[in-house]
This record gives structure tokens, sequence and C-alpha cells, in this order.
């Protein structure tokens, strides 16, 4: 069971109420502390056009300056919102579209370089499958 590091206290004020639908994923991102330079990979748990949460052992700390680079979006920048054991929040700067991080990186077109077997495995990935039938 997960403990939290700090106590976040929280009111019914509507600027403390979450607003904006969180998607659950596990997609991998890169996290970069502007202020050390480090970088590291983390799991990202679940995303929404306003901020994250991740895992990783990592030490951060409330209110610091970070960078995400995630999938189809690029580097966003935040600040760690809250911190549990192995997992944190980061609150975006500027929201982003979390639907974008989920879409595969392709440009729709057959790449000519790519091995036949590997087109084929696209093509039937990208097929519409048929309902399921109850037997």
């Amino acid at each position: 069971m997960n403990k939290p590091v700090e106590q976040v206290t929280m009111n019914d004020a509507p600027e403390s109420q979450r607003t904006n639908g969180r998607n659950s994923l596990l997609l991998k991102a890169v996290l970069r502390f502007p202020n050390s330079g480090q970088e590291r990979e983390v799991r990202v748990r679940n995303l929404s056009s306003g901020g994250l949460m991740a895992e990783a052992p990592v030490q951060a700390s409330r209110g610091e300056v970070v960078e995400v680079n995630l999938k189809n979006l690029g580097w966003v920048t935040g600040k760690v919102a809250w911190v549990a054991e192995s997992r944190f929040g980061i609150a975006f700067d500027c929201p982003v579209d979390p639907k974008a991080a989920r879409q595969n990186i392709s440009t729709g077109a057959a790449d000519e370089n790519m091995p036949h077997y590997l087109r084929k495995l696209n093509n039937q990935a990208q097929a519409p499958k048929p309902p399921l039938r109850r037997i």
C-alpha cells in the first residue's frame, strides 16, 4: 500500500477539484529535471490535459519544475504536484491533447523499406475486426 510522503490538504474550492477526464494507460516517457539536467525513464499510469501520474524511483519534491517527453507530444513542462513513494503527479503548465499520446506514430502509407512480413502484420492490425459471437 502506498503511503503519502507529503500530506496535501484538499478543500472544496472549485480550483482544487479535478475537472479534466483522465485516460488510464501504460506509456513510457522521459522525465527531465532542468535544474540538475538529470533524466530518468518513467511509466505514465494516467494522463489528462492538465497533468499525469507517473511511476519511477526518483527523488522529486513537490513544486519542483520538470519536463516530460511524451510520445507524439514532445517535451511538456510542468511542476510536481504530489509525491507518494515511487509515484508522483505532474501538473502541466499548458494543456495537452491526451489522445495524441495514444496514437501510433506513422504516416499512414506503407513504408517501402519495411519488410513485407511486417507490412502484412501492420495491415492485419489496422483491418476492422469482426464482431464477437456469443456461443
